[in-house]
């Protein structure tokens, strides 16, 4: 059974106007974390190997950390469309090697940013494992207490839910955040043009060869 995403209130005195956003404020997201605990959120959704954008769980993990801003009313919940813009794919390494898989990851989305804005608002949210106990994500409640601004438990969150935290609440506070997830953001939009145009050329060509057989 899925547990639910629950993202820490804010702790500072003075909140932090993102924590949480207002809804009717243009707004680009990030959220991110160990694949380990985004299974415990998603544990039905497929996680391909190599590289199709976005991934199919990402996509649902986009909208779950979209509700769970915004809590959307039951039939806002089903007209939104969550539009993905980037996403991060950690691949395990063996060897200094990658392998053919990913232990950590992360996707970035827009939340009523115009498509002519190039430099919106940024959040960036950080999942936190705190239930696995051997491997490279152990030892959950001691790196939250590096990290957080507040104490952590596992057993209130072990088997119940999975703590997420925005920026503002961590020691790092993510100055830079702004600046490189509206830079990879572009890298993305780039890049995907370039593939557009290079299908594109493709078709042409072999619409061109096929034609040019019949001559």
């Amino acid at each position: 059974m899925p547990l639910p995403l629950y993202i820490h209130p804010c702790v500072l005195k003075s909140r932090f106007p993102l924590h949480p956003p207002p809804p009717d404020l243009p707004l680009r997201i990030r959220i991110q974390g160990p694949l380990v605990a985004i299974q415990r959120l998603l544990p039905n959704a497929p996680w391909s190997k190599i590289g199709e954008f976005p991934q199919p769980g990402g996509v649902k993990l986009a909208k779950l950390a979209h509700e769970a801003l915004y809590n959307p009313s039951d039939n806002d919940r089903g007209q939104q469309e969550i539009r993905v813009r980037d996403e991060y794919l950690a691949w395990v390494l063996e060897n200094r090697r990658p392998l053919d898989h990913i232990d950590y990851y992360g996707v970035t989305f827009d939340h009523l940013v115009p498509c002519d804005d190039p430099d919106p608002e940024v959040l960036v949210i950080n999942i936190i494992e705190l239930e696995v106990e051997v491997g490279d994500y152990a030892g959950g409640q001691e790196f939250a207490s590096k990290v957080l601004l507040f104490p952590v438990q596992k057993m209130d969150y072990a088997g119940k839910k999975v703590l997420a935290v925005p920026r503002c609440c961590q020691i790092k506070k993510g100055t830079t955040d702004r600046k490189l997830i509206n830079g990879l953001v572009k890298e993305r939009d780039d890049a995907l043009l370039e593939a557009q145009t290079l299908s594109t050329f493709a078709h042409l060509d072999a619409t061109a060869s096929h034609y040019s057989s019949y001559q």
